[in-house]
C-alpha cells in the first residue's frame, strides 16, 4: 500500500501545480484586463508637441464606455492639449484640471482609444493621468490611485492605478516655452478711459439708472420748497392775526 500511495501522490502533484499555476494567472491576468494606459513614442522631459496615446480597457459586458475625464499632472494645463484622433463623433472639451473626451457609446465590452497632443512635456521623470472612465449604464471605475514603488508605469500592476508615463531626461539645451495665454491680456490705456459698466450697460438700463437718479434729487428738493414755503404763510398768518387783535382792541 505504501508504493501505491507515493504513485498516488506524485500523480495528484503535477495536477496541484498546474492547478494552482493557472488560478495564479487568471488572478494576475484579472486586474490587468482592465485599465487605462498611456504611452508616446517621443517620452522626454520637455519635448515638444507629443502625442500621447491612451487606452481605455472596458470592464464591462452590458455597456459601452461614453466617457474619459483625465486629471492632468503639474506643469500641463488644459490649454496646452488638443485632441488628436478618437472613436467616430467623440471629442475633446478643457476642464479646470484637465480635459474630458465623450461621445456616443462603444460597444458593450469594446476597448477605447484616443490620442492628444501636448504643446510641452514638463521637467519631470513621470507624469500621472488620473481617470475617471464612465460607462452608459452609469458605472464609472476611478484609475486615480498614484502608483506603487516598483510597478511597471502602465497602471496596471495593483488596484486600481492611475496611468502613469515615464520619461526620459530631456535633450540637450531644452528649455521650457512660454505659456499658453488662458486669457489675452488688455493693454494698459494711456489716459481715463469709461468704465466696463458705463461702455457695456445697454442705453435703457443707462437712462433708467439717471432716471432714477434725477427724480431722487428732484423729489428732494421739491420738499425742502415746500416746507420752507409752508413755514413762511403760517408765519405770515401769525403775523396778520396779532396785528388784527391788536388794533381791535384800541
Amino acid at each position: 500500500m505504501f508504493p501505491s500511495l507515493v504513485r498516488l501522490r506524485a500523480v495528484r502533484r503535477p495536477a496541484l501545480v498546474t492547478a494552482a499555476t493557472a488560478a495564479a494567472l487568471l488572478l494576475a491576468a484579472g486586474p490587468a484586463a482592465a485599465h487605462v494606459h498611456v504611452e508616446s513614442d517621443n517620452a522626454r522631459a520637455l519635448a515638444q508637441d507629443v502625442t500621447l496615446t491612451f487606452a481605455a480597457a472596458s470592464e464591462s459586458a452590458d455597456a459601452g464606455i461614453t466617457r474619459l475625464r483625465v486629471v492632468l499632472p503639474e506643469g500641463i494645463e488644459p490649454t496646452d492639449v488638443t485632441y488628436g484622433e478618437g472613436p467616430e463623433g467623440w471629442k475633446l472639451t478643457a476642464t479646470d484640471d484637465g480635459y474630458t473626451v465623450t461621445g456616443p457609446a462603444a460597444e458593450a465590452g469594446e476597448d477605447v482609444e484616443y490620442s492628444v497632443v501636448v504643446r510641452q512635456l514638463p521637467d519631470a521623470e513621470e507624469l500621472v493621468f488620473k481617470t475617471l472612465q464612465s460607462y452608459s449604464d452609469g458605472r464609472v471605475d476611478r484609475w486615480i490611485e498614484l502608483p506603487e514603488p516598483g510597478g511597471d508605469g502602465h497602471g496596471h500592476g495593483h488596484g486600481n492605478e492611475a496611468p502613469v508615463l515615464e520619461l526620459e531626461a530631456a535633450a540637450p539645451g531644452a528649455a521650457p516655452v512660454d505659456p499658453s495665454p488662458a486669457v489675452p491680456e488688455s493693454a494698459p490705456a494711456s489716459s481715463p478711459a469709461p468704465t466696463v459698466e458705463e461702455t457695456t450697460a445697454s442705453p435703457s438700463a443707462r437712462a433708467v439708472a439717471a432716471d432714477s437718479e434725477a427724480e431722487d434729487d428732484g423729489l428732494s428738493a421739491a420738499a425742502w420748497a415746500g416746507i420752507v414755503a409752508v413755514v413762511l404763510v403760517a408765519a405770515a398768518a401769525v403775523a396778520f392775526l396779532v396785528r388784527r387783535r391788536g388794533a381791535a382792541r384800541q
